[in-house]
C-alpha cells in the first residue's frame, strides 16, 4: 500500500515536471533563432517513440497516471519539431502532407483501425528507436562541439522523469517492454545532459 501511494506520487511528480520538459529547450531555440545544433532525424524519431507508447498504453488500457506524461510531452514536442523546421527552413509541402498523414495513423491507433496487434509488435521497437534519437543528439552536439542550442534542463528533467518511471511502472504492470525503454533512457538522457554542460562549460571557459 505504501509503496503504491509512492508510485502515484512519483507519477503526479513526474508528469508535473513533464509539463515543462520541453520549455527549457523551446525557449533556447527562440531566442537563439538557430537549431544548427538540433539533430531533425533524432526529434522525429523521439516523435515516433512517443506516440507509439502512448497508443499502447491507452490501447492497453493501463492506468492514465503511468503514461499521462506522454501525450503531455507529445504536445511540446509539436512546438518544437515546428520551431526547428522554421528555423532549418524546412516547412514546404512535404513536411506539411507528412504531417497530416502522421495525425492520421495516430488516430487510427488510437481508435484501433489499426489492429492492437500492430502496437504490440512497435512498442519493442521503441527501445531501439528511443536510443537511436538520443545518439543522434549525441552525435550532433560531438559533430559541432557546441550546445548552445541545447538545453541541460530539458535533459537533466527527461534523466530524472524517466528513472522515476521505472519505478511506477514496476509498480503499476512490471511491463518488461516499458521498463527496458526507462532504464536505457535514463542512461542516454544524462549523457546529453552532461555533453551539452561539458561543451557549454568549454565554451565559457575559451571566452
Amino acid at each position: 500500500m505504501l509503496l503504491q501511494q509512492l508510485a502515484d506520487f512519483l507519477s503526479l511528480i513526474t508528469i508535473g515536471m513533464c509539463l515543462i520538459l520541453k520549455i527549457p529547450q523551446i525557449l533556447n531555440l527562440h531566442s537563439a533563432k538557430s537549431a544548427d545544433q538540433i539533430s531533425v532525424v533524432g526529434l522525429l524519431l523521439e516523435l515516433t517513440s512517443y506516440t507509439v507508447m502512448t497508443s499502447y498504453n491507452y490501447t492497453n488500457g493501463y492506468s492514465v497516471l503511468s503514461y499521462l506524461e506522454y501525450p503531455v510531452i507529445l504536445l511540446q514536442e509539436y512546438i518544437l519539431i515546428f520551431l526547428v523546421l522554421k528555423y532549418l527552413n524546412k516547412i514546404n509541402t512535404f513536411s506539411i502532407l507528412a504531417t497530416v498523414l502522421y495525425f492520421v495513423i495516430s488516430v487510427s491507433f488510437a481508435l484501433e483501425i489499426i489492429p492492437r496487434i500492430v502496437l504490440t509488435f512497435l512498442a519493442p521497437m521503441c527501445t531501439p528507436i528511443s536510443v537511436s534519437s538520443k545518439v543522434v543528439q549525441l552525435v550532433a552536439i560531438f559533430r559541432a562541439k557546441n550546445a548552445d542550442t541545447v538545453s541541460p534542463i530539458t535533459w537533466f528533467i527527461s534523466a530524472f522523469t524517466n528513472l522515476t518511471r521505472v519505478f511506477t511502472i514496476w509498480m503499476d504492470s512490471a511491463d518488461i517492454l516499458l521498463l527496458g525503454n526507462f532504464i536505457v533512457s535514463v542512461l542516454l538522457s544524462s549523457s546529453i545532459m552532461l555533453s551539452a554542460i561539458y561543451y557549454r562549460s568549454h565554451r565559457v571557459k575559451q571566452d
